[in-house]
């Protein structure tokens, strides 16, 4: 018996549909993908010759929903900071619910990676929301020109965003350390071109300088792990007896390596972090820190991308969203000498 050879169906591609229309490559990625970024014309001439070819595509949108859909991006600094995960949340649950599709882009603590993926993506996504930007205000409206773009946690003329209140948050932690006894403080900060980082310093500055309490600052640290154990080992040397670091990851990673230097928690030093992220309720001991709702801002960043893309409202506006500070054991009375 002879067995006939299996047929295989040969994949249709872009390059081929775009040969069959007459147009490039790109504009027919562009009318899968973001189908009111081309006419009604060319999107209809082109999923009809796709259909005809055979083409077949997630991508390829219902003849009857092609208004449905369009593409938002979400910009975030990194993937493993747990407040970038809240933040992604709560975006992902509004754009989901407004039909959207969802492009999630981490750039790795790169300021050079974040102006080239924002500047790219400004023309091929519907609208971008970014989370604690680094690049400057140019070039921030240079790409909310080109697409309706939202941030978190960065505020400039020209640009709209949702502010979470950290800066008061931290200001509560100074007055909180100064009435356990506390009149030497040092405060970790973030990384060079942190807009975040710039206000919460100012935040405790003013603090500090209202209840005439010693400011020491220490360092310039990425957000991570490691450099919270790094950051430990230079805020031991300040002769503080509480530090506030820039955010919780900082100030997790320095919890472990003060237990390893024999530093106990908060007997010999005080410790507070920011934005309450999971994981600093146990940390050992659990975490003083400012709460952060991140879900909360990645909703209503969403929900005012949206809103502008209804409208095409292109005025610039800032929400802020409260922040408070919830003390744990990781704080406590300074210890006479």
């Amino acid at each position: 018996m002879v067995i006939p050879a299996r047929r295989i169906q040969r994949r249709v591609t872009l390059t081929e549909i775009a040969e069959a229309c007459g147009v490039a490559p790109s504009t027919v990625s562009r009318a899968f993908s973001n189908p009111n970024r081309v006419s009604a014309e060319m999107y209809e001439r082109i999923t009809a010759k796709a259909r005809e070819m055979g083409y077949t595509s997630a991508l390829l949108p219902a003849a009857d929903n092609r208004m449905a859909r369009g593409t938002i991006a979400l910009v975030l600094p990194n993937l493993t900071n747990p407040f970038n995960l809240d933040v992604t949340r709560g975006a992902q649950a509004q754009i989901r619910a407004a039909s959207y599709l969802h492009l999630l882009v981490s750039t790795e603590e790169s300021l050079p990676m974040e102006e080239q993926w924002l500047r790219e993506m400004a023309r091929t996504v519907d609208g971008i929301v970014v989370s604690s930007p680094r690049i400057d205000d140019d070039a921030l409206r240079a790409v909310a020109q080109i697409t309706p773009t939202v941030m978190i946690n960065r505020a400039a003329p020209g640009l709209s965003g949702v502010v979470i209140d950290t800066p008061a948050g931290l200001g509560q932690a100074v007055h909180y350390l100064n009435s356990l006894g506390h009149d030497r403080i040092a405060y970790v900060r973030g990384p060079h071109g942190s807009w975040t980082d710039e206000i919460r310093f100012e935040a405790i500055s003013a603090a500090a300088a209202e209840r005439e309490v010693e400011l020491v600052v220490v360092g310039r640290y990425q957000p991570t792990l490691a450099n919270g154990a790094a950051a430990a080992d230079a805020v031991v040397l300040t002769g503080a007896t509480a530090c506030i670091f820039f955010n919780d990851v900082l100030a997790i990673g320095a919890l472990d390596r003060l237990h390893r230097l024999g530093v106990s928690v908060p007997e010999d030093l005080s410790i507070v972090g920011c934005d309450d992220i999971f994981g600093s309720s146990f940390s050992h001991p659990p975490l003083t820190t400012v709460t952060s709702p991140g879900e909360s801002a990645g909703r209503a960043a969403v929900d005012m991308l949206i809103g502008r893309l209804s409208t095409r409202d292109r005025s610039d506006r800032v929400d802020h969203i409260s922040a408070h500070l919830t003390v744990r054991a990781s704080t406590g009375p300074r210890q006479r000498d």
